[in-house]
């Protein structure tokens, strides 16, 4: 349940960051599409909750 929860957690912001800060120019690998700031966002959020286990 704790990762569950680290996954969504992580995928919320790392929508928000894609949001608030994002990416003018495109160039940027990360922040420039919103799935892949979320996917990003979630696979943090399960490696911070999986090490803290």
């Amino acid at each position: 349940m704790h990762i569950l929860m680290g996954i969504v957690i992580g995928a919320a912001a790392g929508f928000g960051y894609h949001k608030l800060v994002g990416c003018r120019t495109g160039a940027c690998a990360i922040t420039a599409n919103p799935r892949v700031a979320t996917l990003y966002g979630a696979v943090m959020g399960l490696l911070f909750t999986y090490g803290q286990r």
